[in-house]
């Protein structure tokens, strides 16, 4: 028994050695596979620290070594340089270093679509080998030739270039000596609010009553209304300087101008008390001995005078007693044919068109405004909305560009407000009143509204200018005024296309019947002297700090180019941007005029803002440059 059971003892243990002595082998030899693979890696890993320090040498050595293509390291005297292809090293480890140009976006982040920064390389190295098992190590890095050179902006005394419509001061609370900041509203900037009669003031021809005015940029429109003494109309050119400058440009006389006028770049719209040409068409692109010419007119039918005028493309609008007529303006020559009519609720005082909408101010106790749709080219009109909102006559009405919001001003009353703000979102039926405002003894006869969310108000009594803050629309609010005692019969409000924005009004005062108002600026610009770097570079990018409240906006341009004869002076500079943000600049673009590298540099600074309240601040600009 003893010895049978020993042999079935003998033959277990043969037969867990036969399962578990394999096993082993493998482990063994897995250990020893894993061993060799790791001291592999480890020495790839040397080889590729190796090329990255060798890649740092060659950049510090010249960044023009530093070209897109294949490469691997060689010791050249006492120094690393590149040479083509990738190497063999030991028999088995393949290196090499691959070297790409770097594209970057508008805002300078690095994008595979963007603008070439030739002052940034992506570097790759790669070592990989064969045995004992296939395997590779690999780094990749960007490196830049940036922060090399950098010129700052700060001062004031770095800020102290050209200025447009706005400012450079102080900065506070900074530790850096005469610290400057740059930003809206300079050179006399005004500010609704605050408004004065300072800059410009013009003497009509004759001794009328000036009551009638509307304005584009560079020209005002101005006619007599009150009596028929002063001159039918007057074209006053107004310069696009500061302060502005404004001169009868020419006249036209032989009728008396009712409160309705309107122009455009070369014809003047007058509303007249001629029954047998309601509105005379004035043309202003021919003039002979400082007399404009009429053009055409247009004779409403029976009898009536017109009382205000409006026209938008090709066809013109005209209130005369209760009726609104359109006529044909695809040309201005003779008289104009009539289009369409609507009877009206009572007087129509003024008329004020966008889209195919009218929206006339009725000068009726129990309804003082009425909406028109205009359709078929101006034939067929159809009143579809109105408003009742005190019960007194209405004088002016204005209308935002969208077509949603009405402001109608009312004469005068000692129970009622006579300023209003009137939802027209939708056309149709009664509209509601969003916001209204008391005069305070004031009787109105225009309204406008301008930049920042005011209204301006004029008229007669009281306090004759009125500026309304109507940002909170539910409560119109006084924010700043004028006394004006000739009184004012007419406002017309431009915003220029550099920013400059300006009230035109028409005083009672017969020595000085038109003024100008300056409001706030939107826009304005700064433009830096050149910086003269010394030698030809390459300006890699700039970096700001600046602070952009919403609705403003702050842009910057760049100009690169070479000297001439070793000087920055007289230079020719064409920028490239605009840029939104820091950004790296372009290499040259084909403009011979813009060249980077260059030796000069010089930059301009765009401000804007929706509301003039509020402004961009440039506190610092900053440009990395190489050699």
């Amino acid at each position: 028994m003893q010895k049978g059971q020993s042999l079935i003892e003998l033959l277990l243990t043969i037969a867990l050695v036969s399962i578990f002595f394999p096993a082993l082998l493998t482990g063994f030899a897995s250990t020893r596979n894993n061993r060799a693979v790791k001291d592999q890696r480890q020495l790839a890993t040397a080889y590729l620290n190796e090329a990255q320090e060798a890649i740092r040498v060659v950049r510090a050595n010249g960044w023009s070594n530093l070209s897109p293509g294949t490469y691997h390291p060689i010791v050249s005297g006492s120094t690393w340089i590149l040479t083509s292809g990738s190497e063999l090293i030991d028999s088995n480890f393949t290196r090499q270093i691959v070297i790409e140009n770097v594209n970057r976006d508008g805002n300078g982040n690095i994008s595979q679509n963007g603008t070439l920064d030739p002052s940034t390389k992506l570097i790759t190295i790669s070592v990989s080998w064969d045995s004992p098992f296939p395997n590779s190590v690999s780094a990749a890095s960007y490196l830049t030739r940036h922060d090399s050179n950098i010129h700052t902006d700060t001062t004031i005394a770095d800020f102290s270039g050209t200025v447009q419509e706005v400012t450079v001061s102080a900065t506070t609370g900074t530790s850096i000596p005469n610290d400057g900041q740059v930003q809206l509203s300079a050179g006399g900037g005004g500010n609704w609010c605050q408004p004065n009669l300072s800059i410009t003031a013009l003497d009509l021809p004759k001794s009328g009553v000036a009551s009638a005015i509307s304005a584009i940029e560079g020209k005002g429109f101005a006619g007599t209304g009150d009596n028929s003494s002063g001159i039918s109309y007057a074209s006053i050119a107004i310069s696009n300087t500061h302060p502005p400058v404004a001169t009868v440009s020419g006249t036209f006389d032989g009728f008396k101008t009712n409160d309705g006028i309107f122009g455009d770049a070369d014809y003047a719209y007058l509303a007249t008390d001629t029954n047998s040409k309601e509105v005379e068409i004035v043309d202003l692109t021919h003039i002979t001995n400082g007399k404009y010419s009429e053009a055409g007119y247009f004779n409403a039918p029976g009898n009536g005078t017109g009382n205000s005028v409006f026209v938008l493309g090709s066809v013109g609008y005209m209130t005369s007693g209760n009726h609104l007529y359109t006529f044909d303006l695809s040309s201005k020559s003779g008289s104009r044919p009539q289009l369409g009519s609507v009877t009206l609720a009572g007087t129509g005082a003024k008329v004020y068109v966008v889209g195919n909408y009218a929206y006339v101010a009725i000068s009726e106790e129990t309804l003082e405004l009425q909406i028109i749709q205009v359709s078929d080219g101006g034939r067929t009109l159809s009143i579809v909305g109105q408003a009742d909102v005190n019960g007194h006559e209405a004088t002016d009405v204005f209308v935002n560009s969208t077509g949603t919001r009405v402001y109608l001003a009312t004469k005068s009353s000692s129970s009622q407000k006579e300023f209003f703000i009137i939802d027209v979102s939708t056309k149709t039926g009664s509209r509601p009143t969003v916001g209204s405002y008391e005069a305070n003894g004031m009787s109105p006869k225009g309204v406008t509204v301008v930049t920042g969310n005011k209204a301006l108000l004029v008229g007669t009594g009281g306090e004759e200018y009125q500026a309304i803050d109507i940002s909170n629309e539910t409560s119109p609010t006084r924010c700043g005024g004028l006394n004006i005692d000739s009184g004012v019969n007419g406002i017309s409000s431009v915003l220029e296309q550099d920013g400059d924005t300006y009230s035109y009004i028409i005083t009672g005062d017969t020595a000085a019947e038109f003024k100008i108002i300056e409001g706030p600026a939107t826009n304005g610009t700064y433009t830096s002297p050149s910086f003269d770097a010394g030698s030809d570079v390459y300006f890699n990018s700039f970096t700001v700090n600046h602070i952009v409240p919403s609705s403003t906006l702050i842009q910057y341009e760049v100009a690169v180019a070479a000297a001439v004869n070793n000087s920055c002076s007289g230079v020719n500079f064409s920028y490239a941007g605009p840029f939104a943000t820091s950004s790296a600049l372009p290499s040259t673009t084909g403009n011979a005029a813009y060249q980077n590298p260059g030796r000069c540099i010089k930059y301009k600074v765009t401000f804007s803002t929706a509301d003039p309240t509020q402004t961009p601040i440039l506190y610092d600009i900053s440009f990395n440059y190489s050699l």
